[in-house]
């Protein structure tokens, strides 16, 4: 008894020594919160809730590109074309879902335009290739399967992990997006925001616990020095699992005082996502007409829509492993339910992919390149013959 006691003493006074301060600037006081901008590009985000102004003026200024460039191009204004509207979900290694299905897509030959493309974790790292349209199916390809664990995160040590900001950090996260999004790409997403189009990649905001939509084509068309940082440490954000992985501090302003925001994986507050529910209503409010306008919204869960029956072993870890996983389950489960009532009360054409029960593939490890090339194979052939959209939720609401 003598020698554990001195064992746990001694790890307790180790852990103490090994615990040192993570350093960061202040965090943005509670009541300055709504007026943090990001130097250099004021426009670069959303804090959505209650008050959506910014949000519409965003909205607006993509409906008067999109004018502006269609009449540029001789093209009819009146009415305008359909909107394709893609959200992404969050799924870790099952973001190779939704690679897959819009490579598929693009072998199908009906893969659209889209006006808005918005992700979610996993779904951040796919969007913006899928938003910069089939040339980019390689390198999406590429991206989403052959990174591996070790490309992704850098497990600590035990002790290094409790001491610091996460137990593993997303250094090898953040050289792979560097590889990825270059300059070039920052420009193609430019050129394409200019015509209207908007790409929307959310992340968590921990200090006031919101969540934050980041207008990732007004970042790249600001021309900015700070642009492509920016871009890619949003991207790395909204991927990073807070606890689990080091969060992403982002640089703010407030009357001419630096402050700090912690970024972490959107996921922690919306699994997916599209648009607020008022939209519509505030558009048509702003422009003195109604908005019509034909609609298709496209929602692809990275994961199984219902959870499925595993025996869960009589272990702390195990246990709450399982109740987590359907917590999150739950929780996409419900974004999909309100971007369904959005799409009913909008009278959009609403399409679900999700990752069926047909999917039998098991993994070695997270992260498992086999796992992610059989799940991405899988999602092509779906894809190639049509994509098999579901146009309901299960046991819910009647379709449109």
């Amino acid at each position: 008894m003598q020698f554990l006691r001195l064992a746990l003493s001694r790890a307790t006074t180790a852990f103490k020594q090994s615990c040192g301060t993570v350093v960061r600037l202040d965090a943005v006081p509670a009541d300055l919160v709504d007026r943090a901008t990001t130097p250099g590009i004021p426009d670069s985000r959303y804090w959505l809730g209650a008050h959506i102004g910014p949000f519409i003026e965003g909205a607006l200024n993509d409906h008067r590109r999109e004018v502006a460039f269609l009449a540029a191009q001789g093209l009819p204004t009146d009415p305008l074309p359909p909107i394709h509207v893609l959200a992404i979900s969050g799924g870790g290694d099952r973001g190779a879902f939704g690679a897959g299905l819009l490579s598929g897509w693009t072998a199908h030959g009906s893969r659209p335009r889209f006006k808005v493309v918005t992700g979610i974790s996993a779904g951040a790292l796919i969007a913006p290739f899928a938003y910069l349209g089939p040339a980019h199916d390689p390198t999406l390809r590429e991206f989403a399967v052959s990174a591996g664990l070790d490309g992704v995160f850098r497990t600590r040590a035990l002790l290094a992990g409790l001491s610091s900001d996460g137990m593993a950090d997303s250094a090898p996260l953040a050289r792979l997006v560097e590889k990825y999004v270059t300059p070039g790409l920052l420009s193609a997403i430019a050129a394409e925001y200019a015509t209207g189009r908007a790409l929307v990649v959310g992340t968590t905001e921990l200090d006031s616990g919101r969540a934050v939509s980041w207008n990732m084509g007004a970042i790249a068309g600001s021309g900015t020095p700070e642009a492509l940082e920016l871009f890619r440490r949003v991207m790395v954000a909204s991927a990073s699992i807070p606890g689990v992985v080091t969060p992403v501090m982002i640089d703010v302003e407030v009357e001419g005082r630096r402050y700090q925001e912690m970024h972490v994986d959107g996921g922690v507050i919306n699994q997916v996502f599209t648009y607020p529910s008022n939209t519509l209503a505030a558009l048509e409010r702003a422009l003195g007409r109604p908005y019509r306008r034909e609609m298709h919204i496209y929602a692809v869960r990275n994961g199984k829509l219902l959870p499925e029956w595993a025996a869960t072993p009589r272990r702390t870890l195990s246990i709450g492993g399982r109740a987590f996983g359907l917590l999150m389950q739950r929780q996409g489960l419900g974004d999909l339910e309100q971007i369904y009532r959005t799409a009913l009360q909008d009278g959009a054409d609403f399409n679900l992919a999700c990752i069926g029960a047909d999917f039998t593939q098991g993994k070695a490890r997270d992260f498992d390149p086999e796992y992610m090339q059989h799940l991405f194979d899988y999602a092509h052939r779906r894809g190639a013959q049509g994509c098999d959209w579901q146009k309901t939720l299960p046991g819910g609401l009647p379709p449109r």
